[in-house]
């Protein structure tokens, strides 16, 4: 008996189990190819032929299949070339290589490009042919599940993310808004000063993700304000000495405020020495310890005439020189219940007289070259 007769023959004994799946076989032998896909069909599944690789990839072009099974040694184009081809075209689509006894070790290579399970000619058993298709069909079904499942966990993780991005946002702009309410009820001031401080830390080269954390940590600048009683906050006449000694506490209040503390941990007294070193390393510093210091060294000066720590000229973190010019240029064009807003000609010429003194040059520089923008954010979000 022939290895067709016998393969025919084999293929009377099998029962019918039905699937619907399309079957793509590609097989340069005529009887072979013949053979396997009426075998198929009686199982259920709908099929087409080709004779060599190339025919096969046209094919599957229009006409998408669910599983090919293909031969190694074939004219005009191989099995070896097929796989290659349809693993980057068809990513999840399955392939069973059908080759002779002695092409094992070519069928291992074939696997190694990607094809999924092979099975031997002559076909003695074609209930491994059909067990080894739905093994393969069954593992790429699995594999797209599980992809599909990544990706709809992934899609939910993005989801939860963004909420939570706009709840951390929220919460600071709450925060900010707390130390401000008292004498801004509208709070905008510390969206304000955030905005305008991402622009020119974007405009100074700063990187886009630190410039978006100093622009989350900038607006806590004035927390410590919740320390400070009304009486003197909102002192409608010039503070006394004594009064400015307590005013300028709002600095080390707003660090402790801010500072984190375990559990148990001994609450000491702020150290300003420790903090300030915190900024030199700006980009390992989280958004707390980058607030901690702008709290600090926002109201210091670039001649050293500032407060609390005296520092002077790049001694200040660059943080706290930035937000320095960009709370006091927003503080001076804003109203509040013991002074009127300035108009813009006036707060700008307050800027350029505390160049060199008051405020970085550099910023002041920085600043003016992106007045439109600046300019642009404060009409955006008037009070």
């Amino acid at each position: 008996m022939s290895d067709i007769s016998y393969q025919a023959d084999a293929l009377q004994r099998v029962s019918i189990t039905g699937t619907g799946n399309r079957i793509l076989i590609i097989e340069d032998q005529p009887d072979i190819r013949r053979l396997l896909a009426n075998y198929l069909v009686t199982q259920g599944y709908e099929t087409k032929t080709a004779e060599n690789g190339l025919d096969g990839l046209f094919l599957l072009e229009q006409w998408q299949a669910d599983l090919v099974t293909v031969d190694l040694n074939m004219p005009i184009m191989d099995g070896y070339d097929f796989i290659e081809k349809a693993v980057t075209r068809w990513p999840d689509m399955p392939i069973v290589v059908v080759s002779g006894i002695g092409a094992v070790d070519q069928a291992v290579d074939a696997l190694r490009l990607g094809a999924r399970d092979f099975i031997t000619k002559p076909i003695e058993n074609f209930s491994l042919v059909n067990n080894t298709i739905e093994k393969a069909l069954e593992s790429a079904e699995l594999i797209r599940q599980n992809r599909d499942y990544q990706q709809n966990l992934e899609k939910k993780v993005e989801k939860r993310t963004i909420e939570l991005e706009e709840i951390k946002n929220q919460l600071l702009y709450s925060l900010g808004k707390s130390a401000e309410y008292r004498d801004n009820e509208t709070g905008r001031h510390v969206i304000r000063v955030g905005k305008i401080c991402f622009l020119l830390a974007k405009a100074m080269g700063i990187s886009s993700a630190l410039a978006k954390t100093f622009s989350e940590a900038a607006p806590l600048h004035d927390i410590g304000k919740i320390g400070i009683s009304d009486i003197i906050l909102l002192k409608p006449d010039k503070l006394t000495a004594e009064e400015w000694t307590i005013m300028m506490k709002h600095c080390e209040i707003g660090c402790d405020i801010l500072r984190h503390y375990s559990s148990g941990t001994e609450r000491k007294k702020v150290d300003f020495e420790e903090i300030i070193g915190m900024a030199d390393d700006v980009e390992a510093l989280s958004l707390l310890e980058m607030a901690v210091v702008i709290a600090l060294t926002h109201h210091e000066r670039w001649d050293g005439a500032g407060y609390p720590c005296k520092l002077s000229g790049t001694q200040i973190p660059l943080v706290g020189r930035i937000v320095a010019v960009v709370d006091v240029y927003d503080a001076l064009g804003s109203e509040r219940p013991y002074k009127k807003a300035l108009s813009e000609e006036i707060c700008q010429q307050i800027l350029r007289e505390g160049r060199g003194s008051h405020f970085d040059p550099e910023i002041i520089d920085v600043f003016f070259s992106n007045i439109e923008e600046i300019q642009a954010i404060r009409k955006e979000w008037m009070d």
